[in-house]
């Protein structure tokens, strides 16, 4: 079997700058991205750096000893295998940087399900299950889950892709959080696309937080996919 390698050094460079309302959660906040349905070809390997600053953000941390997002850089290396046209499996290595200062976040494990060739599709869907063994600066529960549908349209110059989060925490704190995220973009190129992206969370499931008390995030940067493979 021929191998492939893949190599994105700007896959998500999507929050070089960020703004990021004050909130109140169990968790906090680490690489943030939208998911787009796209996954390696079967038989593939890809290494992807996601990067993100937030040049606006929490100034007190959401839970004692906690990490705050303000002036933090938060990024991710992620390493992914297509199995078929239709399931990826990854492997998350979550850091953030703050007053010079580097955390690791442990690992994630993630299954993504999607529709077949959904890069080729004017609508495409798919469901992304992660599962997290989470440092204390991070988070009060050392195990959670992500549940991630993936909704999306485009047509020649344009995307829209939903992600209606749900985030589950176990042990001592557990909580269910609905976090729901979306991005809007307009292709330049190939491999380029310029856009908007919006991260929230709301809160607990069946008691969403005050509005003063959400937390809602907005980006606006290039994103593009330069690579190689072999």
């Amino acid at each position: 079997m021929k191998r492939h390698f893949s190599y994105t050094a700007l896959a998500s460079l999507s929050g070089g700058l960020m703004l990021l309302a004050s909130a109140e959660a169990a968790r906090a906040t680490d690489e943030i991205q939208v998911y787009n349905a796209g996954i390696a070809d079967v038989g593939q390997f890809t290494i992807q750096q996601h990067l993100n600053y937030i040049a606006l953000g929490q100034k007190n941390p959401a839970f004692p000893g906690g990490l705050v997002s303000n002036h933090s850089l938060n990024g991710t290396p992620e390493f992914a295998y297509g199995v078929t046209d239709w399931w990826e499996v990854g492997l998350y290595l979550p850091f953030s940087v703050q007053d010079q200062r580097f955390y690791s976040d442990a690992f994630k494990l993630r299954t993504l399900f999607v529709s077949p060739h959904a890069e080729q599709r004017n609508f495409f869907y798919g469901v992304n299950f992660e599962f997290s063994n989470e440092t204390p600066p991070f988070s009060q529960s050392r195990f959670s889950m992500e549940i991630r549908p993936i909704i999306g349209v485009r047509n020649s110059d344009y995307e829209f892709i939903v992600n209606p989060i749900v985030d589950v925490h176990f042990g001592k704190f557990a909580e269910q959080h609905f976090t729901p995220a979306a991005r809007v973009a307009r292709r330049f190129g190939e491999n380029l696309f310029a856009g908007l992206e919006y991260y929230s969370d709301l809160g607990q499931i069946g008691s969403f937080d005050k509005l003063a008390d959400q937390q809602h995030r907005c980006s606006r940067s290039p994103i593009s996919k330069p690579g190689i493979s072999m």
